[in-house]
């Protein structure tokens, strides 16, 4: 009787072929990347969303705005309260020692503020291209894994010229596992980049809402 062959996940690694096994230890580092990836995005979102709430309502609380700028410092550690601090030290550069503005410093000011948006938006979208390049590719790198495996299974079967389920069966499952370990970093990777990408959208498109608002005011302030 023909010992029972093994077919747990570890057995199928151990039995692949060295260039199948590059392929799936590659794969399982990519999966653990984009988890990574993901873990650490998913955290920075929802303090960046608890800090952009906190700091609207301090905003828009009533409070004078050059007394607020006081309290946070031109250089204070939340993103909304960068931005701010961006057009608040650009208003305050626009004045003259006489207590005149300088000409066009509304521009100058939505220009800073700009600036600051696309500092923060380079920082929220750090990583995501990973998942895009994961998703994209890491099926394609187990199918390549997979046929390869198949292949060297071919020959195998061609060699010992035995197509028995019990000789063929092994070397398939070797092979198809690349492919489930393609699928298994490419998911994730995928439905993952879409939701934080959209959250990292609606998160820059609240910034670019208050710096319009804060340029409003301001404008205001200078009609005045």
């Amino acid at each position: 009787m023909e010992a029972a062959v093994d077919f747990s996940m570890w057995a199928l690694f151990a039995r692949a072929t060295l260039t199948v096994k590059l392929v799936m230890v590659l794969l399982i580092a990519a999966s653990f990347w984009s988890w990574s990836v993901i873990i650490q995005k998913t955290i920075l979102y929802r303090a960046a969303r608890r800090e952009a709430k906190r700091f609207d309502r301090a905003f828009w609380s009533g409070e004078p705005l050059d007394q607020l700028f006081e309290e946070l410092g031109p250089e204070p550690r939340g993103r909304s309260e960068r931005i701010f601090a961006a057009g608040m030290v650009e208003w305050q550069r626009s004045h003259r020692q006489d207590g005149g503005l300088i000409a066009n410093a509304t521009s100058r000011i939505d220009r800073s503020m700009d600036v600051a948006i696309v500092k923060e938006a380079e920082v929220l979208q750090k990583g995501l291209p990973v998942l895009a390049t994961v998703g994209s590719t890491a099926p394609f790198v187990g199918l390549f894994g997979t046929v390869w495996g198949i292949m060297n299974a071919f020959i195998e079967i061609a060699a010992q010229q035995n197509t028995n389920l019990a000789v063929v069966a092994p070397g398939i499952a070797e092979a198809l596992l690349a492919t489930g370990l393609g699928l298994l970093a490419a998911i994730p990777a995928v439905i993952f980049y879409n939701k934080l990408s959209s959250d990292s959208d609606r998160i820059i498109a609240g910034y670019e809402a208050f710096a319009d608002e804060f340029a409003t005011i301001l404008s205001r302030q200078l009609d005045a």
